[in-house]
């Protein structure tokens, strides 16, 4: 969990586009009306009429001219920009590319690592979701449909680099196994000529269900637009159809043609309409614009916004969803009332982060308000779905057994020659489950779905008393596909030792797990963890670890860490330290599970309310040199460890053909 610091003002040299909150007399807190504030400046509110005549007149104009032309933007751009900036950046989405890379590993004047075909293999995952070739990116209108689990995906067919964005299209009776289908939308029409970009999934009252995703269109402008399946009898929906009177939502006035995308599934208000939110900017303000709709094809825009946070950039890919205050289970989209409360989550676009809050939203205008003002959305405090590589995310309310599914891409951190060279690039996170922390009451858990288990194949059990600077092998046949489920505890006698000793130093307050240097580094009571994807001399190795520090309240305050600085000799990978602060509630032993599948780590400390994925490129840890090492690097504590360790058997995603969709009938 991320600290609680104070609330940064907003700095002297930006100011906020939207007023600020109003204090209400019963000391709750609501965006106030824009109307409102037109009234108060009504030269400005002029201008923004006379701005919507404008753009009515632009929009006539790009639904008379999409013929294809480069707009003039585009037409004056030099060919020297256009070498340094990909092709995402000039679409107006997310930075692809690592082009940092070589900064971030210290070797920029270095020729790239030597990639040969026997490592790139070794990388291609066993039980994660990823296509049989090329680009990936963010999930799309995940839904459970007649008997199969739908996911839909951002996919280029063409390459392994971002470009010529489908929709991809899967399907699996439990999450795991998967058999890949035909693409289900391409980029065949002027209003997404330029891609067929995210969206999210409504079931109607009758059970019927529309897509909206967003388009850029052939001037490179961001729709949104309505699609539903082609045959409702049909559970594989191989074949979906796009309205015909799109786009049926283009950019408001104020807001830019390239910073407004991302539809979230819709759900119910009081009066029985149907309400989305959208991800967008003015200036550097991320917000959250908020439309109702009786028939997905006319809308009505809130004068007000669902939520918006100052200095945060652009919000991609907006959740927008319940949870029980008191339950496990999951809540559908349109559920609210007094035991509920309401998750935001937006991705940031500038830092490729998934930041939420926990709040409370208001039905009547549309509204929503964070429980903790100082852990707002997007704040360099706030909440975060996992502390790694894990971006673009969304959830959907699985009705087969009612639970809220969180499904993330997990970019590359490797170059982007090497993801040509292997044919390839990015992969989905297994499936989490999503709840409110009943206990803590302020943060998430995540956990795998319960059908990851499906893959567990022998498994050893270990009890083992690890004193300090030990490192431990742990006895098992392979290393490369593990799931492992490990508690520890800390010797009570160094635990009465280090909180009596006033000479140790208070740390707590001060120690991240990104600046402290990684698991190499002592301290009384940590670090001490599993290092997976190990060679035999520990030259290559993933620690994944606790970290115990004392606060200058005496008291001790839990870190929860993956280091990927000596993952691999490669120099163009990029190898942080990840992780953050992971609530321990009194009488809890400190908890991690780790999944290991080749070039991807997830970790989930504490019953996962501290989540971490990391990539990982070794290139001697590979095929049977991986091994998988119990290690205590604290200065003064010895740790019992206890854990199981299963092998995980491979997923065998399919490619699509009948025979394969009607074995996966038969499970």
């Amino acid at each position: 969990m991320a600290s609680s610091d104070a609330l940064l003002p907003i700095s002297a040299g930006e100011e906020d586009p939207l007023s600020p909150y109003t204090q209400l007399s019963d000391g709750s807190r609501s965006d106030p009306n824009l109307e409102a504030h037109r009234r108060r400046r009504p030269v400005k509110g002029l201008l923004a009429v006379s701005f919507g005549l404008l753009f009515i007149a632009s929009y006539v104009a790009l639904i008379a001219t999409h013929d294809g032309s480069r707009s003039n933007d585009a037409a004056i751009e030099t060919d020297e920009t256009a070498a340094k900036t990909s092709r995402a950046r000039l679409a107006g989405v997310s930075e692809k590319r690592n082009y940092q890379f070589w900064k971030l590993s210290g070797d920029r004047n270095t020729p790239a690592f030597a990639w040969n075909n026997s490592m790139l293999s070794w990388q291609r995952t066993a039980f994660h979701f990823q296509p049989e070739q090329n680009w990936m990116n963010d999930p799309n209108g995940p839904l459970f449909y007649k008997g199969w689990y739908h996911f839909f995906y951002q996919y280029n067919p063409n390459a392994a680099v971002w470009g010529d964005i489908v929709w991809g299209h899967a399907v699996s009776k439990d999450l795991i196994h998967w058999v890949h289908l035909p693409i289900a939308m391409v980029a065949d029409q002027w209003y997404d000529a330029n891609g067929v970009w995210t969206g999210s999934a409504t079931f109607l009252s009758d059970g019927s269900i529309v897509m909206l995703y967003t388009g850029s269109t052939d001037k490179s402008v961001q729709v949104q637009n309505l699609a539903y399946p082609e045959d409702r009898n049909d559970p594989l929906l191989l074949k979906w159809v796009k309205y015909s009177g799109n786009p049926v939502l283009v950019p408001p006035p104020g807001i830019l043609p390239k910073d407004f995308r991302d539809p979230t599934t819709a759900w119910k208000t009081s009066a029985g309409k149907w309400r989305i939110t959208i991800g967008s900017k003015i200036n550097r303000t991320g917000i959250s614009l908020v439309y109702d709709t009786t028939d997905f094809k006319t809308y009505e825009k809130l004068d007000t916004l669902l939520h918006r946070v100052p200095n945060t950039g652009m919000w991609e890919c907006v959740d927008f969803y319940p949870v029980s205050k008191t339950a496990v289970n999951g809540l559908d989209t349109s559920v609210n009332g007094a035991d509920v409360k309401h998750i935001v989550k937006a991705s940031m676009d500038d830092t490729r982060i998934d930041h939420y809050a926990v709040g409370t939203y208001f039905d009547s205008n549309g509204t929503w308000i964070p429980d903790d003002p100082s852990i707002d959305v997007g704040m360099s405090t706030s909440l975060r779905y996992d502390y790694g590589k894990f971006y673009a995310s969304k959830t959907f309310y699985d009705q087969n057994k009612g639970r809220r599914i969180l499904w993330g891409w997990i970019g590359e951190s490797d170059s982007e020659d090497a993801d040509v060279q292997k044919g390839w690039s990015s992969l989905q996170s297994i499936p989490r489950t999503v709840v409110l922390d009943t206990k803590t009451g302020k943060n998430l858990v995540q956990w795998p779905v319960e059908e990851i288990k499906s893959l567990r194949l022998s498994s050893k059990k270990f009890d083992i008393e690890v004193g300090p600077g030990s490192v431990v092998p742990v006895d098992v046949d392979s290393a490369t596909q593990l799931d492992i489920e490990a508690e520890f505890e800390i010797k009570k006698e160094s635990l009465d030792k280090i909180l009596g000793d006033a000479s140790v130093v208070a740390e707590a307050e001060e120690f991240s797990c990104e600046k402290s240097g990684g698991s190499s580094v002592r301290g009384a009571l940590g670090p001490f963890g599993f290092s997976v994807l190990a060679d035999k001399s520990l030259s290559e190795q993933t620690p994944v670890y606790f970290y115990v520090a004392k606060g200058k309240d005496s008291k001790l305050k839990a870190f929860f860490c993956i280091d990927t600085s000596r993952s691999s000799f490669a120099n163009d990978v990029v190898k942080p330290i990840y992780g953050s602060v992971v609530p321990v509630l009194k009488g809890e032993k400190l908890t991690m599970r780790i999944l290991v599948d080749h070039s991807i780590v997830e970790a989930f400390g504490q019953g996962g309310r501290t989540c971490i994925t990391s990539r990982v490129y070794p290139t001697n840890a590979i095929y049977g040199a991986a091994k998988l090492f119990l290690f205590n690097n604290a200065i003064d504590a010895t740790v019992t460890a206890s854990f199981r360790v299963w092998q995980m058997n491979s997923a065998f995603i399919h490619p699509y053909f009948e025979e394969a969709v009607h074995a996966l009938s038969r499970t």
